[in-house]
């Protein structure tokens, strides 16, 4: 789970969870109030796993159940959902991506 670089705090799956569904770049910190943003590294890890998107949909395309594939849709989301919070790594800065 991240950890505040202002106050050292760790934040919770749930207050993680919520702090990353927003669109803002940088997110407060639940118990300081300062904003934090998303390592580099941190953002190379969950686009990673965001690249898998794409060829999960791609088995729309094979010979499937379509039970098996909203199966299959449901898993990947409950996964994504689920291992996203404990990528986080937070910094006090904005990091350039390169």
């Amino acid at each position: 789970m991240p950890t505040c670089r202002n106050c050292g705090r760790e934040w919770s799956w749930k207050q993680t969870f919520k702090k990353m569904i927003t669109l803002n770049t940088a997110m407060e910190c639940p118990h300081c109030g300062e904003k934090q943003y998303y390592t580099k590294q941190a953002r190379r890890r969950t686009a990673l796993l965001t690249f898998l998107t794409p060829f999960i949909i791609l088995l729309n395309f094979l010979d499937i159940s379509p039970y098996i594939l909203v199966g299959v849709y449901l898993v990947y989301c409950i996964l994504i959902m689920g291992v996203f919070p404990f990528l986080i790594e937070l910094s006090n800065e904005e990091e350039p991506l390169w």
